[in-house]
């Protein structure tokens, strides 16, 4: 229990740690690389020099100590490139490790759920809800049905009469003349209304 409990925070906090150290000293490779880089390319310079000079023993001196350099740049080129591999393997794993701690749990989780859920227990709940449900189906039911002189009336004869009604409606409705449309009125000026009048005074 104790060591499923810490050892997994214990084993990440060394997978960060391990992560750290690989980037710490990728970081000093790359340092020594670029300082390296440099002694190269002043060997360069002095055998330019030594050339101008006429000095061709000590020209090509310096260019062996400059193959040396590019040498150990090379083999720290492959270190860093190692380095990389590692950073990337060790950080899959670690994403791989929290994927399957993600699940157990999960796992885990949904089987305390169904223990806590017994099937009896849902089939029991399930036949009382239905039991509730018919009762109170049953319940409405009763509520609608009518009572007293109302539970008497035919409901034959009082289709009957509502079809007799809508027949006597339309057949009014037929009979009825059509409505002629007053004229409409016509709008003189004011200025034209005084004039005709004063015409026929």
């Amino acid at each position: 229990m104790f060591n499923r409990l810490f050892g997994k925070p214990k084993q990440e906090t060394n997978a960060l740690a391990t992560l750290d150290k690989l980037n710490e000293t990728l970081e000093m490779l790359e340092k020594k690389e670029k300082v390296l880089a440099k002694k190269a390319a002043a060997e360069v310079e002095k055998a330019k020099e030594f050339t101008r000079g006429k000095n061709k023993r000590a020209a090509i001196q310096c260019l062996k100590r400059k193959r040396l350099y590019e040498q150990q740049i090379e083999q720290l080129g492959n270190f860093q490139l190692r380095i990389h591999d590692q950073m990337i393997l060790l950080e899959g794993a670690k994403a791989t490790t929290e994927t399957v701690d993600a699940l157990r749990t999960g796992a885990s989780a949904m089987k305390a759920m169904q223990k806590a859920t017994n099937i009896d227990d849902v089939d029991k709940t399930m036949d009382e809800i239905n039991e509730q449900t018919e009762n109170m189906k049953q319940i409405q039911e009763a509520l609608s049905t009518p009572i007293g002189s109302a539970a008497d009336f035919d409901e034959d004869e009082l289709e009957a009469e509502l079809e007799e009604l809508e027949g006597a409606e339309l057949e009014e409705q037929l009979l009825q003349p059509a409505t002629t449309a007053p004229a409409a009125a016509v709008h003189v000026p004011a200025g034209q209304e005084t004039n005709s009048s004063k015409t026929h005074s």
